[in-house]
Order: C-alpha cells, then sequence, then structure tokens
C-alpha cells in the first residue's frame, strides 16, 4: 500500500517540536505532494518578487515518523519517482546568489513544461531533470529552518538527489522524522542564480532502516556512483569534510591504510559542488561503485 502525504502539511524548520503527519513501518512506500520553494506564490512573471510572503519560503511536506527509528541508526531513502507539475518558476533577486550584487532589480521567469522540457525562451528548451532540494529529519539539537543544510540533510540542493537515487541519512531523534520540498524541474550545479527551476509535484520513495547503523552525514547512491555529502559555512570545509567521509569508508570498507586510501581517491574519487547560496555551502565526495564490489 502506497501512503501520502498531502502539500497542505507541510513545516518550515526540521524541529523535534513537529508534528507527525503520517507514522509507517519501516518498508513502506510513501508518497509527499510538495509546493515549490516559494509556496506556489507565484503565478505570473508580473509579480513582484518582493510582495512574497517570505515567511512561507521552502516549506517541506510531513514530517514522517518511521516506527522504530531511533538514534544511532540509518534512515534509508529509495527515491521511485518524481512528478513534477507544468510549469516552473525562477527569479533575480538583488542579493542573492553569486551575482546578487551585480542585480540592481528582481525579475520572475515563468517556465512552461512541455514533453519533458522547461521553456527558457524561443529558442532553449531545457531537458528535465527532477531533482529534490530539500530532504531532511530532525537535527541533533536545535531545529534549523529548511533552508539550511547540514548533517541532518535539509536544503542541499544536490542535483543528485533524484529519480532512482539512494539516499541514506542519520536518525538523531526517534522517528527520524523525514520532510521534503524544493522541488527543482532542473537545477546545474553550485544553484548560482539562487533558484533552479521551481516547481511543484510529487515524490514516490520507499522509506527502510538500518538499525545500529550510524553515519555522521548523507551519503547517496546514485547511477553508477557513491557520494559523501557535507555542508559548511566554508566551501573548502564542506570539501574537506565530504572527501574525509569518503576517505573512512574506503579504509573501513576495503581495509586501507589512510596513506593508500587517499592515493586511491585521488586516482579515482572527484569533488563536486553541490549549491553555494545558502548559509551552509555544500559539497560532495563521489567514488565509483565499482571499487567497494
Amino acid at each position: 500500500m502506497t501512503n501520502l502525504i498531502k502539500s497542505d502539511r507541510l513545516i518550515y524548520s526540521m524541529s523535534s517540536e513537529n508534528k507527525p503527519a503520517l507514522e509507517v513501518d519501516p518498508g513502506s512506500t510513501v508518497v509527499f505532494e510538495t509546493c515549490d520553494c516559494f509556496q506556489n506564490q507565484i503565478s505570473s512573471s508580473e509579480q513582484p518578487i518582493e510582495k512574497l510572503d517570505w515567511e512561507k519560503i521552502n516549506p517541506a511536506t510531513g514530517p514522517l515518523y518511521v516506527k522504530g527509528a531511533e538514534k544511532g541508526d540509518t534512515l534509508r531513502i529509495e527515491i521511485l519517482k518524481i512528478d513534477i507539475n507544468d510549469y516552473g518558476v525562477m527569479a533575480a533577486i538583488p542579493g542573492g546568489g553569486i551575482f546578487g550584487g551585480n542585480i540592481g532589480e528582481s525579475s520572475i521567469k515563468i517556465l512552461p513544461i512541455i514533453e519533458g522540457k522547461a521553456i527558457f525562451n524561443d529558442s532553449i528548451y531545457i531537458p528535465c531533470k527532477p531533482m529534490i532540494g530539500v530532504i531532511g529529519v530532525v537535527p541533533d539539537g536545535d531545529a534549523i529552518p529548511n533552508g539550511e543544510p547540514g548533517s541532518h540533510g535539509g536544503n542541499m540542493d544536490n542535483s543528485k538527489i533524484a529519480e532512482g537515487a539512494v539516499l541514506y541519512l542519520p536518525v538523531f531523534h526517534a522517528g527520524a522524522l523525514l520532510a521534503m520540498g524544493d522541488l527543482h524541474a532542473a537545477m546545474g550545479d553550485g544553484e548560482v542564480m539562487v533558484t533552479g527551476i521551481e516547481i511543484a509535484g510529487k515524490v514516490k520513495v520507499k522509506i527502510d532502516l538500518l538499525k545500529n547503523h550510524e553515519i555522521r552525514n548523507p551519503i547517496l547512491e546514485y547511477e553508477d556512483k557513491v557520494y559523501t555529502i557535507a555542508s559548511h559555512e566554508d566551501l573548502l570545509q564542506a570539501v574537506k569534510i565530504s572527501a574525509e567521509d569518503m576517505l573512512y569508508r574506503v579504509i573501513r570498507k576495503l581495509h586501507m591504510d589512510i596513506n593508500e586510501a587517499g592515493m586511491l581517491l585521488s586516482a579515482i574519487g572527484n569533488t563536486e559542488i553541490c549549491q553555494v547560496v545558502d548559509p551552509k555551502m555544500t559539497a560532495r565526495f563521489s567514488m565509483p561503485k565499482w571499487v567497494f564490489k
């Protein structure tokens, strides 16, 4: 049976105070119906972005209580299907993103989605590759706004968190309290202009639980690669933490010493950037799956 959490069950921070929208057993399939990052407030390119309700930015649908999940476990989230609506939204915002200091006046672009492509203009049609921007659990400690990433997940804006991926999140609180939103029809790594193609939609996931299996930051499997993911106010530190997580994964799984493992990472691993526009920036480190076999 597939369970549904509708988009009227929204939260704006990952917090232990949030009441569960649904409780399920491990092994369950759940559909999260999501709003876009503006909570569907934009329907026209003529709207002044300054008039939006900025208290309703980056809503996430949920949370989902996973029975039996406890601190020290790991949540396994298999992304089975992402369905998106028929139009997306982009914006240029003064002060937002790495170009924000050069933007004098805000603007909004509405992009129709037709036959799997986002219509950017009369000559540029962007192939859609739907992904999840915000996906996370209750953090270890105080509540964290949805717009901020961390070891709990959150606003990682990782383009690889897409259909077919498997995301692993550390559990810090009973039930984990998983929530997600901020879908993109497409988003370039970095999300340099603050928005990808922001869009509402539905995400179908299968939820499993790895008992007594502790990780310190999110881990992702997608296509032929494994990724370790880290966020920090300093991008270089995010890069370092994500690489260290992969280093110790290789040491543990392949029984290598640190010298040999580091050389292997340097030969076939890749540092990649997820986003550079949130309060904390996010990096990932990739290794081919075959090396762990």
